[in-house]
């Protein structure tokens, strides 16, 4: 299993006037975190399209257990639990300063060639940094 974590300070303008994060903002906080990941082990989601993939999202569920907070930092923690093939798997946590988890969600990505618009296997060189960390 992979994970890794990213902070977010949730901004006045991510909030309704209780000071409650939206509940639109949380895939937003997804893709934060699943970018930073991606980046992190591999490379930019940038330099992944000029490379011929693009990553659209087929799947969103999202599961919300208490507010977010203006000028709270929460923590989100992304996991990859298996290797893709063609669909991509990512589950995203959010925590806030307590430690308490607020907010769970799934996406599930597609690997798609840029230029047919056409499923395409995940590249080997993803695939073999994944194997590294997911038995």
């Amino acid at each position: 299993m992979v994970t890794f974590e990213t902070k977010y300070r949730v901004c006045y303008g991510d909030t309704d006037r209780m000071g409650v994060m939206y509940y639109g903002n949380y895939p937003r906080l997804y893709e934060i975190g699943r970018t930073d990941l991606i980046r992190e082990m591999w490379k930019s989601y940038k330099e992944v399209e000029e490379s011929g993939i693009i990553l659209p999202v087929r799947y969103l569920n999202c599961n919300y257990y208490k507010p977010a907070l203006y000028d709270e930092v929460l923590t989100i923690k992304t996991i990859i639990k298996e290797i893709p093939k063609v669909k991509f798997r990512v589950i995203s946590q959010i925590y806030n300063e307590k430690h308490e988890l607020i907010n769970e969600g799934e996406v599930m990505l597609g690997f798609m060639n840029a230029l047919t618009g056409k499923p395409c296997r995940a590249p080997e060189e993803f695939i073999s940094i994944l194997e590294k960390n997911i038995p």
